[in-house]
């Protein structure tokens, strides 16, 4: 499969609100941490994966109050239970988790979520995530944003359901715009074009390896799994 010029248009720019809450929004996060952390103590022995969900849950809820550290450890640990239960989804979740609490392996953490939301076939809606924070995350005049931007839409054209593609296709394709437009000063659909093809932004056998190589920069030596085992995971 490759990127057409038919599926592919620069027609608009998102823009997302951030809304602060108040006092009574604390109150009220702190009204359902306490609810979650009492939920995780009784299922202290339950179910592994249902653990480590609750525990992201609590972990997200650190975050909004500024408990990051706190929030990591919960994270970490909810990743090596998805890992070892080879939960894919559930890990990348930890990931984008690990990202957002802005500790000193944070960025590696992305990486390693990128890597497995591309891998394996995690919601589509999940690996776009992921992979605008790595165009959040490089500067403006590298090509890793264009890879990203672009990965994004592969993934949601192979893995979008139906009632889905339209919507997700166009989150992708406006976040290939704003990456275009920050990269090269990219204005019109015929500049858009000559960008991708510039690029080679058209075909995955090409842009695939490359963001593979970002991902590398992006990790480091901070690996926490072998790539190698993981892949003789992959579904056929």
């Amino acid at each position: 499969m490759t990127i057409s010029d038919k599926n592919l248009s620069i027609d608009s720019f998102g823009n997302i609100a951030e809304v602060a809450g108040g006092q009574g929004e604390t109150a009220e996060m702190e009204r359902l941490l306490a609810e979650k952390r009492l939920q995780l103590d009784s299922f202290a022995g339950a179910d592994p994966m249902h653990r480590a969900r609750l525990q992201l849950d609590v972990a997200e809820i650190l975050i909004s109050l500024e408990r990051k550290e706190k929030a990591w450890s919960l994270a970490r640990e909810a990743f090596d239970t998805s890992l070892q239960n080879e939960s894919w989804q559930d890990a990348v979740e930890a990931c984008n988790v690990l990202y957002q609490t802005e500790q000193t392996a944070s960025i590696p953490a992305l990486g390693m979520g990128v890597w497995l939301a591309v891998s394996f076939p995690v919601d589509p809606e999940l690996t776009y995530a992921m992979l605008d924070h790595i165009v959040d995350e490089t500067p403006n005049i590298s090509d890793g944003a264009a890879l990203a931007a672009v990965t994004a839409r592969y993934v949601i054209d192979l893995r979008a359901p139906d009632d889905k593609h339209e919507s997700q296709s166009l989150l992708a394709n406006n976040l290939i715009a704003r990456v275009a437009a920050r990269h090269s000063n990219v204005q019109d659909q015929r500049a858009l074009d000559a960008w991708m093809n510039e690029l080679g932004l058209r075909d995955p056998q090409v842009f695939l390896p490359r963001l593979s190589q970002v991902v590398n920069a992006v990790v480091g030596d901070s690996w926490w799994f072998d790539r190698d085992v993981l892949r003789g995971k992959l579904p056929d």
